[in-house]
């Protein structure tokens, strides 16, 4: 093959993996929007109903290490097709669903195969582009899809729902998965393992499996059932127990589901912690902007969804130029100074106006943070893979997601709570002598979105502040033995 037919394979390549990673991005965000739909089809109580999103995201944040291992035990491309035909027929469950618990398993069927199928595709990524100039131009386009994606969907859920039905929400993924098993077939390499076994760590996968389930869950439930509720403490005891017990298992067994040798490359460590922080500030601000935009200025599903696109768009415009400055300067500066930008676009939100406007109020903020994540998502993901060495490429990408997964679930449930108290505080503090009227009641949520917004804005200081002490700048190389190297000196 030509080093020109390469190339153009290569972009093929890049195209189909991050058409796949959008479905999984996407199906975060879509549904979002047509859940009052959905609720009026299956009359289902507000408690049931975040059923729908809770289980996809417990499923997803669950399996990923265990998906992301399983890549790299028994072939990317395997692990990676598997989980988008798994997926497709998931979506399709849902579409054609008659009742709320076939909806609620079908959605847990669909974040059970991403979670195989995300670490696979970056996966991929990895062993495809060399590390360095090559490999950074890659993640660019990756994380552009992957903080793009989020705001996409809340246009397509508003588009479908208002004008089809809720149920093309999830149909759109039917022909989707369909073309890209097709040409998964036709351009991946086989991507047979690279691992010397194939031995599961089962106990670890078990262990490492329930406890981030029950953690996920935990932080869901939280703020409905109260952080010190017996439930609360229950299943935060029970992730605590079970990921004790899995650090334990890994120490001892022969072939452990994460080697503990991998955090050692202190940037993969680093950038996982870094991530973390960043989607704990930043998954609130789909679910707060959008209930700003709808319950109190009154726009519509689409016009919330247009109002959106501004982040994808800039991301985009970021995401792509990113690798020439890392290419100049390195990721490390970027790590230090765009997550304060998402600060900074947070802490301008936390001042809208009950009778605002959405490019006086709404629009500066979205685009303060669209600068940051474009930077971050492509910089983070660099730093975080690294060095990996090739046969855990798979593994490295499951902590990636993981990372996110869990810093977005535990900042969403933290935000929503501060949110729910500031709102009930300020009606408190009205000392009304009858029931509060429609307009208190806005400005209440206003004043609990503020506090939201807020605390925010205070992940991405954290997340700069790893970038500056934990993170170090290093030249890429693109020796295929520079990340064993890196393991084997304990960096």
């Amino acid at each position: 093959m030509s080093k020109k037919s390469k190339q153009t394979n290569h972009w093929l390549i890049l195209i189909l993996l991050a058409l796949a990673q959008f479905m999984v991005v996407l199906d975060v965000s879509i549904v979002n929007v047509a859940l009052p739909a959905i609720q009026r089809a299956f009359h289902m109580t507000q408690e049931n109903l975040q059923w729908i999103i809770t289980m996809y995201t417990l499923t997803f944040g669950g399996f990923l290490l265990l998906g992301g291992r399983a890549a790299d035990l028994f072939g990317r491309r395997k692990i990676f097709l598997a989980g988008v035909i798994v997926f497709t027929l998931a979506s399709l469950a849902c579409g054609i669903a008659q009742s709320e618990s076939w909806i609620i398993i079908a959605r847990g069927m669909q974040g059970l195969a991403g979670a195989f199928m995300s670490p696979a595709a970056l996966s991929i990524v990895l062993v495809t582009y060399k590390e360095g100039h090559e490999r950074n131009v890659a993640l660019s386009v990756w994380g552009a899809v992957a903080s793009g994606g989020a705001a996409a969907g809340v246009l397509l859920g508003g588009i479908l729902t208002q004008y089809l039905d809720w149920r093309w929400n999830f149909f759109v993924n039917v022909p989707v998965g369909i073309i890209v098993v097709i040409a998964a077939l036709m351009i991946l390499d086989k991507h047979d393992s690279t691992v010397e076994h194939s031995e599961l760590d089962l106990p670890g996968a078990v262990l490492a499996t329930g406890g981030l389930i029950s953690l996920v869950y935990g932080l869901v439930k939280a703020p409905t059932n109260g952080w010190t509720s017996t439930s609360s403490l229950i299943f935060f005891g029970i992730a605590i127990a079970a990921l004790a017990a899995f650090v334990w298992n890994e120490r001892r067994v022969k072939h452990p589901l994460v080697p503990l040798g991998i955090f050692r490359i202190r940037n993969l460590s680093g950038a996982d912690l870094l991530m973390f922080c960043m989607a704990a500030g930043m998954f609130s601000i789909f679910f707060f902007t959008t209930l700003y935009m709808q319950e109190v200025l009154g726009y519509s599903p689409v016009k919330t969804g247009l109002c959106f696109l501004v982040m994808p768009l800039v991301i985009a415009i970021v995401a792509t130029n990113v690798p020439k400055v890392i290419k100049k300067v390195g990721y490390k500066p970027i790590l230090m100074i765009a997550p304060l930008f998402v600060s900074a676009g947070l802490f301008w939100l936390s001042h809208i106006p009950v009778h605002g406007t959405f490019w006086g109020d709404v629009a500066p903020g979205l685009m303060l943070m669209a600068f940051g994540m474009g930077g971050v998502f492509v910089s983070g993901t660099v730093a975080a893979t690294s060095g990996v060495p090739h046969h855990e490429s798979g593994l490295a990408s499951g902590l990636l997601n993981t990372s996110q997964q869990v810093g977005g679930a535990l900042g969403l449930a933290v935000l929503t709570g501060i949110a729910s108290s500031g709102a009930k505080d300020f009606i408190q503090n009205l000392h009304l002598m009858a029931p509060p009227t429609q307009q208190q009641i806005t400005s209440a949520t206003v004043h609990g979105f503020h506090d939201g917004y807020l605390i925010g804005s205070t992940f991405g200081i954290a997340a700069a502040l790893i970038a500056t002490f934990i993170i170090r700048q290093q030249k890429a190389k693109t020796d295929p033995s520079h990340g064993e190297a890196t393991v084997a000196a304990g960096h």
